[in-house]
């Protein structure tokens, strides 16, 4: 997967919070701070969790006529595993610019920091 793509539905779900207004005030800014602290992608170590689920030694079973059905109770377990990720490492020093950014157009416009309007 490319980086860029990887940024795409990030950028989508933090633009999908606030008033319209908002949104379009953190896009303003989000086009500048792009610019001003691009994406520096590096492959880095992280640490990951999957799921699994494993048998209890539990079974619990039910009668109906003749015939008993049992099922093995399961439990979830975490397993932690290291994986290479394509990581932004300028990402959370841009998101700070961006939302402060974000914050001071919307105090100038709407006199609060999330653009909401008075009605």
């Amino acid at each position: 997967m490319r980086p860029a793509l990887i940024l795409l539905p990030v950028l989508a779900l933090i633009a999908g919070c606030g008033t319209p207004e908002y949104r379009a005030e953190r896009s303003i800014c989000e086009a500048e701070w792009l610019q001003k602290i691009p994406p520096r992608y590096e492959r880095q170590l992280v640490e990951r969790v999957r799921y699994i689920q494993v048998p209890t030694g539990r079974t619990t079973c039910t009668t109906n006529g003749n015939v008993q059905n049992c099922v093995a109770e399961m439990r979830t377990q975490e397993i932690p595993y290291t994986t290479v990720e394509t990581v932004d490492v300028n990402s959370s020093r841009r998101n700070v610019q961006i939302e402060s950014c974000a914050a001071r157009a919307c105090s100038a416009k709407y006199g609060n920091s999330a653009c909401k309007t008075g009605s």
